[in-house]
């Protein structure tokens, strides 16, 4: 916060900025191998494409998940090997999948009869995964609904495979952005081992499991426990179905654990009021304080609507003088467009504040910056 406050004031800042920690995303790295060391991660680049981001990852051996031309071209742009990114999106544009084949893209993952005659056109030598439907019903963001084949098509999907003379290396599943259920990692790994000895039969060589996305973000007790219990219970899993003899690589697709804590979002206050709430008699019963500030749902802040997330505010006082933590307001925090959905925060407790202070929002890596737009 001190340094911040000290930015603002030397370059007189008025827009909002990012300040990204790489010393929390190395952190971050060592706890993922010291909990999961068998498992290589291949970052999810939707998650927060920025350059310093993805070099600090390259330069410590990550892999990627891409899922668009873009993504592969940023990757591959920034020095990052082909041979470690998994084309992840089950269902692609010929124009991508002819990209991707240029850049030298090894490995993709289908779900679909469909996919595979795309495949079979546009990548015949492709390593495809086969994507399973396995869901935590409490994460975050469900994928389940749009992604992952079920049960009952498992014997199609590989057996329209070798029909077309297609190579199945491997098995993907994703339980879900944000999961919060250990046991649906257990689960998915148990029936991607039943599809590993089904994929068998087919006669092909299954070598390669993704376990997917959905390990917890934040750097708060709570989630370094949810992640520590995920891992356990992933350990156990892959132990027990996938142990060291069976001879097959580990891939994940981490997104929020690398890039949430990793940035913190600054925002101005561009004007501040204060309104009477009255009660039924016509008196006023009490006052609400609302301010706007320079970023809001259109921009950096569309994870509130479109990754169900949960801002913290903190104040930084560069005008008003004192703190006044201890007399805290019932406030109202809007985003700089001209619509009235652009609500950050309905009602928070805040110290009163003025145009020229400045609100501090932790966490603020994930899903945030890639999906802001230029509205108004």
């Amino acid at each position: 916060e001190e340094y911040a406050k000290q930015l603002i004031m030397e370059k007189q800042l008025e827009e909002p900025f990012y300040l990204m920690d790489r010393g929390k995303l190395k952190r971050r790295w060592v706890q993922w191998t010291s909990n999961l060391p068998r498992i290589v991660p291949y970052y999810a680049v939707k998650c927060n494409n920025d350059p310093g981001l993805l070099d600090l990852l390259i330069s410590l051996g990550a892999g990627f998940d891409c899922a668009s031309e873009a993504e592969v071209a940023r990757i591959c742009a920034a020095g990052g090997d082909p041979s470690k990114i998994v084309f992840g999106s089950p269902c692609k544009m010929p124009c991508h999948i002819n990209y991707a084949v240029d850049a030298g893209v090894k490995l993709t993952v289908y779900d679909s009869v469909g996919e595979l005659y795309k495949t079979k056109k546009y990548w015949p030598n492709a390593n495809l995964l086969l994507r399973i439907r396995e869901d935590d019903p409490n994460a975050r963001c469900q994928l389940g609904s749009k992604y992952g084949a079920n049960a009952d098509e498992f014997a199609e999907l590989l057996e329209s495979a070798k029909t077309l003379g297609l190579n199945v290396v491997g098995v993907a599943f994703h339980v879900g952005s944000g999961a919060s259920d250990p046991h649906a990692f257990y689960r998915a790994v148990q029936t991607a081992s039943h599809v590993f000895d089904m994929g068998t039969t087919y006669g092909f060589k299954m070598e390669v499991l993704d376990v997917g996305g959905g390990f917890p973000g934040g750097g708060t007790p709570a989630g370094e426990k949810q992640f520590s219990e995920i891992a356990m219970c992933l350990n156990s899993a892959l132990d027990e179905y996938f142990p060291p003899s069976r001879h097959v690589q580990l891939i994940a697709e981490p997104g929020r654990f690398f890039a949430e804590n990793s940035a913190t979002l600054v925002t101005n206050i561009l004007g501040n009021r204060v309104r009477k709430i009255y009660d039924e008699d016509g008196g006023v019963s009490s006052n609400v304080y609302e301010y706007w500030i320079g970023d809001g749902l259109y921009g950096n802040m569309n994870c509130i609507m479109y990754d169900h997330a949960e801002l913290n505010a903190r104040p930084l006082k560069v005008v008003s003088s004192g703190v006044g933590d201890q007399d805290l307001k019932r406030s109202v925090v809007f985003g700089p467009s001209c619509d009235g959905l652009d609500t950050v925060l309905h009602d928070v407790k805040l110290p009163e504040l003025e145009y020229g202070d400045w609100l501090y929002f932790p966490e603020m890596g994930a899903y945030t910056m890639v999906a802001a737009s230029a509205f108004n």
